[in-house]
């Protein structure tokens, strides 16, 4: 189905400057939403709706990755039978007529191009054609397709003209994109994805505006954090090497977080914390294998920046409480960098606390950087009021 306003795609006019998006109200906040995800990760649209605090009912969700699994189950509590795991072995076509919302984001991979217009037939072998198939199979009211944004010029463009053209001619639906940034819609958190959104009947839409925003990353920070968060030598060279911080490897003390990935964090990419010494420790370098004289490496400038938001007390054998400081009660020559915690790339990404973590620290940052960003979630559904396609269901 052909967009009239295709010409505005992924430009200014495609965005909603008139409307405060989180000012809007639901039309039928009471219905039920028929979710189904494939791709699923920690089930991001999942949580959206909890957070909106609106009702939907998972058809079915699933993901290659074990870990992926264990932790969806623990938070959405759905069943084995509602699960799949290889994406091409699933069959959807029980589900026609039973999905108002279909949700996922399958890996950026070239096509092989038949011929000028191949459409469908150009995506064999790749992971969108099974994300297109089963939206030709169970026929969502809705979709939502997020990929990274250099999907966009991915193989000179051709990549990203197979997959419009495969959601319009071959899957049938009315096709709207836009690059959304996160720390646009509440996260401090740079990280530009595509959001693709398809509608089987034809919609007027627009994409929500960005908001201001404010918070910074530290007001994500948790107050005690585990030990063994704390870098060593070896780390801490890594992180506060100028080359890094140049190429957006590594950040120490940033208001807003670099993209989050999957590698993050346990080789020592991604953000970091800088935390000066009280007064009140007496430890020193030579007895403290995490303190460091801050003269010691090439950036100096990282205990000036945030000079006296917080410092770390150590007192206690395995943890270490953060608590407010000003400059009277800390050395900023000396201090302690440290990891972000799971808890806290979770909460980068708009997973509140209830959600369980029940993987390994490695695990739960891969699965945090391979999400999609709960508000910017939100936001959309809001724009789109997605309880207008919901279902009264008893």
């Amino acid at each position: 189905m052909k967009n009239r306003f295709a010409d505005i795609q992924n430009t200014k006019a495609n965005i909603d400057t008139e409307t405060d998006w989180r000012t809007l109200q639901f039309s039928h906040p009471e219905r039920t939403i028929r979710l189904a995800t494939s791709f699923s990760g920690i089930g991001a649209i999942e949580h959206a709706f909890h957070r909106l605090g609106l009702n939907c009912q998972i058809q079915f969700a699933g993901d290659i990755d074990l870990n992926c699994k264990n932790a969806y189950i623990a938070n959405y509590g759905i069943s084995e039978d509602q699960w799949h795991n290889d994406v091409h072995d699933f069959d959807a076509k029980p589900y026609k007529g039973k999905v108002d919302l279909f949700v996922g984001g399958a890996p950026c991979q070239a096509f092989s191009l038949r011929g000028k217009h191949g459409g469908f037939e150009d995506t064999r072998g790749t992971l969108f054609r099974e994300f297109a198939r089963i939206v030709i199979e169970c026929q969502p009211k809705v979709f939502i397709f997020e990929n990274v944004k250099g999907m966009l010029s991915h193989d000179k463009g051709r990549t990203w003209r197979v997959i419009k053209e495969t959601f319009e001619n071959d899957c049938g639906y009315q096709i709207y994109y836009q690059v959304l940034n996160a720390k646009d819609y509440g996260i401090p958190q740079s990280r530009d994805r595509i959001y693709c959104i398809g509608f089987r009947q034809e919609t007027d839409f627009k994409y929500p505006a960005p908001i201001e925003l404010s918070s910074s990353v530290y007001d994500y920070l948790e107050q005690r954090i585990d030990k063994k968060y704390l870098l060593k030598q070896k780390g801490a060279h890594f992180i506060t090497r100028s080359i890094n911080y140049q190429k957006s490897y590594t950040q120490v003390n940033g208001d807003v977080a670099l993209c989050q990935k999957r590698n993050q964090q346990f080789n020592w990419h991604g953000d970091f914390i800088f935390h000066p010494q009280l007064l009140a420790d007496t430890s020193t370098p030579e007895t403290d294998e995490t303190l460091f004289n801050v003269s010691d490496y090439e950036e100096e400038y990282y205990s000036e920046k945030n000079p006296e938001k917080y410092a770390l007390d150590v007192s206690d054998m395995k943890s270490a409480s953060m608590i407010p400081v000003n400059e009277n009660q800390i050395n900023s020559k000396t201090g302690r960098f440290r990891k972000l915690t799971p808890r806290e790339c979770l909460r980068l990404m708009g997973f509140d606390d209830t959600f369980k973590i029940v993987v390994s620290d490695t695990e739960t940052y891969k699965q945090s950087g391979n999400s999609i960003v709960v508000n910017v979630l939100m936001a959309l559904l809001k724009q789109i009021d997605i309880t207008q396609y919901g279902t009264d269901v008893q």
